[in-house]
């Protein structure tokens, strides 16, 4: 018997159906071990000895894998094309050695796609474990450990609030904070244009004003709206005749077929994917046999599908689609340590994969595999320049055509944060000396914009540019951001939370060095060398260690008062900009108003992080928000007087204060408060008297005659009716769901609810039927962890295994084992009952209560 091990349970029944009966294929479930979450896992005065330890959730699969090879003949190590599937490979067999269940003949084959085509091809050409990728897998892996297991002690014990840092986590997120600080640098310039509507034959289309007087007009030459009124009022007194018409032919080339990287950024930007997202549904029509391997950083194809691409191209389309060769592409990778060929389908003839999101990622992946093989498009750009009589104005209109449009017919590449094209449209038949209709002149003003915050592609994009990190964890790096709440992410931008704002400071105050970008960039370099065999991986972890654990001791070293005043100096700029009075911006406004000398504001640090005090505490109480640089702090507003009640006549100001900004209506203990809820962002006046007259009473429940109230608390929006609750999508749900809504609202959470007002779990996911039970397989959270469930069997889900990446096939294996146990037995068995007889008795005591 051969045994074969893979990754995935849906992988390895597709397999077997391919190998035939010689062959038994077990899943490996993913990683099977990894270095236990302590200290001492990596031990750099050992020479970098490392500790392993399986997976407690992994004992009883692996116990199986073991069994299996003691009875097999040849082992076949049949994970990932990449360097974590020869790490798995590799566990695996330093686990069946460790066991003395190792058969004698083990060998290593890897295959780009699950078809039996590319199983069998691969099972005729094995090979042994590639110990460089493995070197390169073992350094990367202790790297990670060492910089995050020594940094973040520093970070819990200096820097109050911070949870962790990583590698290439902490270079990621101080991209988000850099641009961030871009933004509030950034001083918009008022600009402004003049455009002519012209028309010529029927049709109409715009001349912009590039000419005026004599000179030639930059973006921003117009600045003002005198000048901008000035040239308008020329444009509008000249007869514009067309002077020179220019043609020129274009050609766009496709884009090559998607890496990892560019499968993220497109999805993001077509689809509206995260990166997390996009990869699930990959991995899953990969499990299928639907496409290529999807973690690569290659562009390239192999030659039978580029042949098969041509020949699906031939077969829809005309002759002039298929280009006279085939097209090739060159990765721009340094060492392409990754599975080489590019994401494609497995069948070109194949167009529809999947459903759903899986059905539409399977769409762009064709498409793209597909186009990359066609024609060019071919394009003609026109030109049009009109000069007034005095020759010192002059318009210009420039119009594109498409004239074939080649891969077009496919696919377009989508493009981040691009400006609108003035040239997309088409414009009329001229000729040299006629002279257009003017149908009106617009002076348009506008202001410069500051650079865009990163969206998941673009900032995908700019990770791989620097060469920070590999594309296959750039899904998990962005994750963990969101996950420990440095960041959050508003119609689909990041932006920085206070604190990764203040962790980003105190790395690059303390160790500049390692959040560096070409110091980052540099590590995967030398990554890549060690997966190369040209570097010895323990030589690079000792350079790395020989610098780095000095720098942690002696930031060690140094008190927390230290660190905060160093931070306060660093960060001075962003914490007190200069006021618009001219005045010292650390001047404390509360002993300012109240004559205190020597009220100084300076940044401290506290249980739940870094804010801003005086130097007069305790005598002066003024406390700010550490991401509130230049607020007057809690007791001051933050954006002045909103406006007046209408019916009270009262000020209402907005302030913000320790928990963020909140509005409030008069003083004392007769104040009215309200905190502002984050999904408003028209917020005005309008809004502020709705919040303060909360709560709203939707009208009496149609059963029970009692009010049904609408409301905002600690956890968000919700509706109340006899002490039962429902919970609201939005803010703007509180004012506007009407008495039908509601009280739907409330029947289904009582159905949901159970015992009291408590609301079942939601699904994290729902998958198919289960073939036997029928039951729906849901993937759901659970008290002691999630699980997937069939409504009949409930069975966990491995510790190493995201809830969200689970198949309908893996939830299917799981229950069905879970199943195969039996019913889970009582701890203590028979021995249990004689416990219930104490219980009976404490259910007495009440009843005599209630009789005396």
């Amino acid at each position: 018997m051969q045994l074969v091990i893979v990754e995935s349970p849906a992988k390895a029944k597709t397999i077997e159906k391919y190998l035939g009966k010689d062959f038994k294929v077990l899943a490996s479930y993913g990683h099977v071990r990894d270095l236990p979450p302590k200290d001492g896992s990596v031990r750099p005065d050992e020479d970098f000895a490392m500790d392993w330890e399986l997976y407690r959730d992994k004992q009883s699969r692996f116990k199986e894998i073991a069994d299996a090879a003691k009875k097999a003949d040849r082992l076949v190590l049949a994970t990932d094309p990449d360097r974590e599937g020869e790490a798995i490979s590799w566990h695996v067999r330093e686990l069946l050695a460790k066991r003395k269940a190792l058969p004698k003949d083990v060998e290593r084959v890897t295959f780009n796609a699950i078809t039996k085509q590319a199983v069998t091809d691969a099972m005729k050409a094995p090979r042994d474990l590639d110990s460089d990728l493995i070197d390169a897998y073992l350094a990367r892996r202790a790297l990670d450990y060492l910089y995050g297991f020594t940094l973040s002690p520093v970070l819990w014990r200096r820097l109050p609030g911070a949870k962790s840092a990583g590698r290439v986590q902490s270079v990621a997120l101080r991209l988000i904070v850099d641009r961030e600080r871009e933004i509030e640098a950034f001083r918009a310039q008022e600009y402004w244009s003049v455009v002519a509507k012209l028309e010529q034959d029927g049709t109409e289309f715009d001349a912009r004003l590039v000419k005026y007087d004599g000179k030639k007009l930059d973006k921003l030459t117009l600045g003002d709206e005198g000048s901008a009124m000035a040239a308008r009022a020329a444009v509008e007194q000249g007869r514009f005749t067309v002077e020179e018409i220019e043609t020129k032919p274009l050609t766009r080339n496709p884009a090559p077929p998607f890496t990892t990287s560019t499968l993220q950024q497109e999805a993001a930007r077509k689809l509206g994917f995260s990166a997390s997202h996009t990869m699930r549904l990959a991995q899953s029509l990969y499990e299928a046999g639907a496409i290529t391997y999807m973690r690569t950083d290659g562009v390239q194809m192999d030659g039978s599908a580029i042949s098969a691409a041509r020949k699906a191209i031939a077969e829809r389309y005309d002759g002039h689609y298929l280009p006279e060769k085939p097209r090739h592409y060159s990765t721009k990778a340094k060492n392409a340590q990754e599975a080489h060929e590019a994401i494609r389908p497995t069948d070109f003839l194949r167009d529809r994969a999947g459903s759903g999101d899986e059905g539409k990622l399977y769409d762009l992946i064709f498409k793209r595999a597909m186009a990359s093989q066609m024609a060019a498009a071919r394009l003609e750009r026109t030109t049009v320049t009109l000069r007034d009589g005095t020759g010192k104005n002059e318009l210009r209109a420039t119009g594109q055509v498409v004239k074939f449009p080649g891969f077009f017919a496919v696919y377009q590449e989508g493009f981040d944060d691009r400006d609108s094209d003035d040239d997309e449209g088409l414009l009329p038949v001229m000729h040299k000396g006629d002279s257009p209709v003017k149908k009106g002149v617009d002076a348009n003003q506008h202001f410069t914009q500051p650079p865009p915050r990163f969206s998941e592609a673009s900032l995908v994009k700019r990770l791989e540019e620097l060469g920070i990190g590999r594309p296959s964890t750039y899904a998990s790096t962005i994750q963990t951001l969101r996950d420990r709440e440095y960041v959050r992410m508003e119609k689909n931008r990041f932006f920085a939370e206070e604190s990764g704002r203040l962790l980003t400071a105190f790395l690059e105050r303390f160790f500049e060095r390692y959040v560096a970008y070409d110091f980052t960039a540099g590590m995967e370099d030398e990554l890549d060398e060690v997966s190369g065999g040209r570097e010895e991986w323990k030589a690079l972890l000792t350079q790395f260690w020989r610098d780095f654990k000095p720098k942690t001791e002696e930031v060690m070293e140094r008190k927390p008062s230290e660190v905060t005043e160093a931070l306060d100096d660093f960060l001075s700029d962003y914490l007190f900009p200069p006021r618009a009075d001219g005045k010292d911006p650390r001047t404390c406004p509360l002993c300012e108003a109240e004559g205190r000398s020597g009220g100084r504001l300076a940044l401290r640090g506290g249980r739940y992080g870094a804010f801003v005090a005086c130097a007069n505490y305790p005598e002066c109480k003024f406390t700010r928000r550490f991401a509130q640089p230049g607020a007057d702090g809690e007791a001051a507003a933050d954006d002045g007087v909103l406006g007046k009640h209408p019916e009270t006549g009262e000020e209402i100001h907005r302030k913000t204060g320790r928990f963020g900004p909140y509005i409030q209506m008069g003083e004392g203990k007769d104040a009215k408060r309200a905190s502002i809820p984050k999904d408003l962002p028209d917020f005005d006046l309008e809004w502020a008297i709705k919040l303060l007259e909360l709560p709203r009473i939707v009208g009496q429940h149609p059963e029970t005659g009692q009010d049904i109230e609408a409301n905002i608390g600690r956890y968000g929006p919700y509706l109340r009716h006899n002490g039962k609750y429902a919970k609201l999508s939005s803010t703007r749900d509180v004012f506007e769901t009407g008495m039908n809504a509601a009280v739907a609202a409330l029947a289904e959470a009582a159905q949901r609810g159970g015992r009291g007002t408590r609301a079942k779990a939601e699904p994290i996911k729902t998958l198919g039927a289960h073939p036997t039970s029928g039951g729906e397989i849901k993937v759901m959270p659970g008290r002691y962890g999630p699980y997937v469930t069939d409504g009949a069997t409930n069975a966990t889900i491995p510790k190493d295994v995201k809830p969200e990446d689970i198949t309908e096939a893996q939830a299917i294996e799981l229950i069905d084992a879970r199943a195969a146990k039996g019913p889970a037995k009582k701890k203590g068995g028979r021995k249990a009952a004689p416990k219930k007889k104490p219980a009976a008795k404490k259910k007495a005591a009440p009843k005599k209560s209630a009789a005396k």
